[in-house]
């Protein structure tokens, strides 16, 4: 790994580079998928099945192949070792407790005068989720995107994947029984992005879309967006860590490599004040790369995007990984929690030494898909909020109208909007 002392005068140039970790060459694609969705939006099922013809490499020989019979969850479910199926549903339990404690109330409260203002919170009809897929098993992203959903009230739930040679990761079928999901179809990329967010003959419309995906759901996402909801534009995996010289370098070096596997363009980066503790978490980044099933994935990560920061002390330390605003930020220090008020952007923030970023991804509850690219200064991690929405209530009384109308009014006149003015005005001449 590259390591970079803050000291160095050259470190501006080069923490300004690490900053832009997170871009995506958006633009470099938009056009290809602003074709897929065009397709999509005018010819619905046609362009679906010629798309995943073209990218999956498998005919749908009907409409009806397009869809997941919800028999092969069940059998999914039912085939999984008990050992996994408890697995699943303790992260089932665990991220709706968590999702619960987040869901917002609808309130009303009456005034003095008899009037009334008030919040209503409803659930969306439909979401629409898009879960990684092929050889590759996402059960986890399922339930992450699912649980919230499920813990807000919504209806209906649909699910696309993508299904390379038509294959269909049965772990991430017996996820979606668990969740009681009936409607899961075998479409990925922006080609799924654009059915959800248009509606097909087969695969209806829906109101919001969550989920994680390559460079092109994202491209997607954005372009829809407007049509539909979206959770954000997430880009690849990424991992700050704080450390002094309490920290172990080996369990560092392991949890930096927790998101390099992910893929190429992960990112990893340790702050450490200690000089010593950065050269041999180096080494032992070096050492854990040969024991890893995933070793040129995650090396290429390391070598190309990886880095530690020795810095001048810890609050210098936090002010850097604040400007780097990590999508996960261990705190790996003798008392972490005194650092806590001082971190300011993180999209999940894990705490102590027993905390590795994994826990957080299947079991803690809290929900792993968060913002990356240094977006954690202006967006909050998937919750129930993404599938809800909030209707302001307002009722005047006759004595409300009363206090009010004059001053209302007025403000319509100063605007020169005559109807609004006269519009309360005929309450208030009554």
């Amino acid at each position: 790994m590259k390591i970079y002392y803050s000291g160095d005068e050259k470190f501006g140039r080069e923490f300004d580079e690490l900053l832009k970790r997170g871009a995506m060459d958006i633009d470099n694609v938009t056009e290809v998928v602003s074709s897929l969705l065009r397709e999509i939006r005018e010819r619905g099922n046609g362009a679906l099945k010629k798309h995943i013809e073209r990218f999956d490499r498998w005919v749908p020989e009907s409409d009806e192949a397009l869809a997941v019979d919800p028999a092969e969850m069940a059998m999914a479910y039912e085939a999984i070792s008990p050992e996994l199926r408890d697995a699943l549903h303790l992260a089932y339990e665990r991220i709706k407790s968590y999702h619960e404690k987040l869901m917002p109330r609808s309130w009303i409260e009456y005034e003095k005068n008899g009037s009334m203002l008030g919040q209503k919170v409803t659930p969306v009809d439909r979401a629409g989720l898009y879960i990684p897929g092929g050889k590759a098993a996402y059960p986890s992203s399922l339930l992450m995107n699912a649980v919230p959903a499920i813990v807000a009230g919504v209806e209906e739930i649909v699910v696309c994947t993508p299904t390379p040679d038509h294959e269909i990761n049965t772990l991430l079928l017996a996820a979606c029984h668990l969740c009681g999901i009936d409607r899961v179809y075998r479409v990925g990329g922006a080609s799924a992005i654009g059915a959800m967010a248009y509606g097909t003959e087969t695969i209806p419309k829906v109101d919001v879309i969550t989920g994680p995906g390559n460079i092109f759901v994202a491209t997607a996402k954005k372009l829809v967006y407007g049509e539909v909801n979206i959770d954000m534009i997430a880009g690849p995996s990424e991992i700050g860590i704080l450390a002094d010289a309490s920290a172990r370098p080996e369990w560092l070096a392991m949890d930096l490599l927790s998101q390099a596997e992910h893929d190429e363009m992960a990112s990893s980066i340790l702050i450490t004040d200690d000089a010593e503790l950065a050269a041999r978490v180096n080494d032992e980044v070096e050492k854990a790369l040969t024991t890893l099933e995933r070793e040129t994935i995650a090396r290429k990560s390391i070598e190309e995007r990886g880095a530690i920061i020795v810095a001048a002390d810890m609050e210098e330390a936090v002010r850097l990984m604040n400007e780097i605003a990590p999508e996960h930020l261990e705190v790996m220090t003798a008392s972490p929690m005194e650092l806590l008020g001082s971190i300011k952007h993180a999209g999940a923030i894990f705490l102590g030494s027993y905390t590795p970023e994994p826990i957080g991804d299947y079991i803690a509850g809290p929900n792993h898909t968060l913002p990356t690219g240094g977006t954690a200064k202006f967006y909050s991690p998937l919750s129930v909020e993404h599938f809800l929405k909030k209707s302001s209530l307002i009722m005047m009384s006759e004595a409300g109208i009363d206090e009010l109308g004059e001053a209302c009014a007025l403000l319509a006149h100063t605007e020169g909007l005559t109807a609004h003015e006269k519009s309360v005005r005929i309450r208030l001449e009554r």
